[in-house]
């Protein structure tokens, strides 16, 4: 019997779904994309060998971000362009979050508050880095946006990989080796008090909306205590060690970037009724465990993490946006006196990537090893 897949789910448990929930349009995107991954729906490429005049079918895919059967791909390619961004000095991984109490806000406004905390994670690093108290410099950092947790419950944070260096204002390298100079709650105090400027910015000019458990926050008093006690909390930011050399760190970056709220091989088995998957107990030394779940509230708790449409989770700053690494990254290589690491899929076709990263020929029958001839592209009579 086949391991049981979200795909799987989403076939058997979604029309259920439907009876008890409305989805957004983007949702109901996402779960349509899913159910016909790779089924035919989207069309597929019909291959004959050459040789024995075997058939191949290949079904295409949905190539939707939130389908886990559509990441590996993206996820190597997009790794492999950041080779030629990295460089060989210190680099940290830091978590931003917000308490638990923001949570019901946070969701009824998601593209404003994602996009609030980005704002305020980039501004405290950025104010902090070039403080001359802790480094005096201007660094990078690339931003990537969970919001989930390991047993798909809501919960908002911001994946931070900081260069541990950067450039002075007269254009020299500056860094503390392998140790991290940004005092964990320094960026508490300064994270905490962005956002939550940002928040009562957004209140005042009426642009939050309060749904759900949400609701009470409407009125003003409630806000305000809520925000008090926002201020009350200590927000604890996390910092790991250092990553020893580039390529640990490209390593690294695959592990965050195209992760979605549940893969596949989390998934340990689906009956009539419910889900079984695994997931980590953090109250217990992160050691993994089995969750059990209704089939509708596993699809509930999965749909709740599709960002809004267009919303962009991987964002660039400092030393690493578009705008100057072209010409900042040049100069910290000569000045480090280290290598840029070429990608090896730019410019590349299909064909070639899939054979450099998995050795897979697609231009080879599998029967008797002869020549495919060219795909032929079929069309589904409806999608």
């Amino acid at each position: 019997m086949n391991k049981p897949t979200v795909q799987d789910i989403f076939q058997r448990f979604y029309p259920a779904y439907l009876e008890k929930y409305t989805p957004s349009p983007e949702q109901a995107k996402v779960a349509r994309n899913i159910i016909n991954c790779k089924t035919g729906a989207y069309g597929a490429n019909v291959s004959i060998c050459e040789d024995c005049g075997t058939v191949h079918i290949h079904y295409n895919s949905c190539r939707n971000r939130c389908c886990p059967m559509c990441q590996a791909v993206p996820k190597e390619k997009w790794m492999d362009a950041r080779r030629e961004d990295i460089l060989d000095a210190p680099y940290f991984h830091l978590v931003f979050t917000v308490p638990d109490l923001l949570n019901p806000i946070i969701y009824s406004n998601q593209k404003l508050l994602y996009d609030a905390l980005y704002y305020a994670a980039s501004a405290t690093l950025r104010d902090l880095t070039a403080d001359p108290k802790h480094l005096g410099a201007k660094a990078g950092y690339i931003f990537i946006l969970h919001t989930w947790g390991s047993e798909m419950n809501f919960h908002p944070h911001i994946h931070a990989i900081l260069l541990g260096g950067g450039l002075t204002s007269d254009n020299q390298w500056k860094d503390n080796g392998e140790s991290f100079f940004l005092p964990v709650q320094i960026i508490s105090k300064v994270f905490r008090g962005k956002y939550l400027e940002e928040l009562k910015k957004l209140w005042e000019a009426s642009k939050l909306v309060f749904h759900g458990t949400a609701e009470k926050f409407r009125n003003h008093y409630a806000f305000r205590e809520l925000l008090d006690a926002c201020y009350g909390t200590e927000w604890v930011p996390y910092c790991k060690k250092t990553f020893h050399g580039a390529q640990s760190v490209i390593k690294y970056l695959g592990k965050y970037t195209h992760r979605i709220a549940v893969s596949n091989h989390r998934i340990i088995r689906v009956d009539e009724e419910t889900v079984t998957f695994s997931v980590k107990d953090y109250r217990n030394e992160g050691k993994w465990k089995d969750l059990t779940l209704s089939g509708v509230e596993f699809i509930r708790r999965f749909l709740m993490h599709v960002p809004p449409k267009g919303f962009v989770r991987i964002r660039h700053y400092g030393l690493l946006c578009s705008r100057s690494k072209g010409k900042k990254l040049t100069l910290c290589r000569n000045l480090l006196g280290c290598k840029k690491y070429l990608s090896r899929l730019k410019n590349k076709e299909m064909p070639e990537v899939l054979e450099l990263l998995y050795g897979i020929n697609i231009c080879v029958c599998k029967v008797c090893g002869g020549r495919m001839g060219k795909p032929q592209l079929k069309i589904p009579q409806r999608c």
